[in-house]
């Protein structure tokens, strides 16, 4: 196995990334932040990504920054700060770019999910959670604030007061009650979490790729726009969806079916 920060692979349309720094509890460091921005770019612009599954090896998902790789790194600096924020705007580049792409994302998170972690984390619409992982801010532990996308990712999951308590406190969850904030899509024994994540991703290769992906892109879209906007993006995105070959060939199985049902006595969905 690489030793990179990240891995990274390409199959049959699945992208996988995987975050590769068990020792540090997957904690992101400057090696790292560059991978994630390079791989985002390259999700994001190729035409064989159907689909993406996001994991991490050892027993945490992500820890967020590596606090003392970037300590180190802006050892002697007269500009620190300069140097974290740059570093952040590599990694809020990253998250933008999948956020904005038109490619479904699940991850599969086994482990203990802190700080950054969260905004990691929350780069995925769909989040699988072993029924043994852990979720928590623990900002204000190194007197920082949210990153990665924090501040906005985690009140649009779980709400503002929730955010705030998870934020403000030393408030912890559970997987269960993760699941129960809405900050986790779904729970299941840490035995079945790979294959239920890669379950997901192959549902979206096997299925309407294309509309998957631009559903993906449409939800995400919406906060950020008028009503206008999004309602125009909808009709285009439609109007092109129909014009796809899997779309008239979905429409027609799926009228010739509602015929038979009609013609059974049955009414037509």
């Amino acid at each position: 196995m690489s030793d990179d920060a990240i891995l990274f692979d390409v199959r049959d349309g699945l992208a996988h990334i995987t975050l590769n720094r068990p020792s540090r509890l997957n904690a992101v460091d400057p090696e790292a932040i560059g991978l994630w921005q390079s791989i985002a770019h390259e999700v994001a612009e190729r035409d064989d990504v159907g689909a993406v599954l996001f994991d991490a090896n050892g027993r945490a998902f992500c820890a967020g920054g590596d606090v003392l790789a970037m300590s180190a790194l802006a050892a002697g600096e007269p500009d620190a700060g300069g140097v974290v924020e740059r570093l952040a705007d590599r990694i809020h580049d990253g998250h933008r770019t999948l956020r904005e792409s038109a490619k479904p994302i699940v991850a599969a998170v086994q482990g203990a999910v802190a700080g950054g972690g969260l905004g990691f984390m929350l780069v995925a619409d769909v989040v699988v959670a072993s029924d043994r992982a852990t979720f928590a801010s623990r900002y204000s532990d190194i007197a920082l604030t949210p990153d990665c996308g924090v501040s906005t990712l985690l009140p649009e999951a779980i709400g503002t007061r929730r955010a705030l308590e998870l934020t403000l406190t030393r408030r912890g969850l559970s997987a269960a009650e993760a699941l129960d904030w809405g900050l986790v899509t779904e729970v299941v024994a840490a035995e079945a979490l790979d294959a239920r994540a890669r379950e997901i991703a192959a549902s979206w290769l096997t299925g309407a790729t294309g509309a998957f992906g631009q559903a993906k892109r449409l939800v995400r879209s919406g906060p950020r726009r008028s009503f206008q906007d999004a309602l125009d993006d909808e009709a285009r995105t439609i109007g092109a969806a129909f014009e796809t070959p899997e779309a008239r060939a979905a429409i027609a199985a799926f009228a010739a079916a509602s015929v038979k049902r009609t013609e059974g006595g049955r009414a037509a969905i």
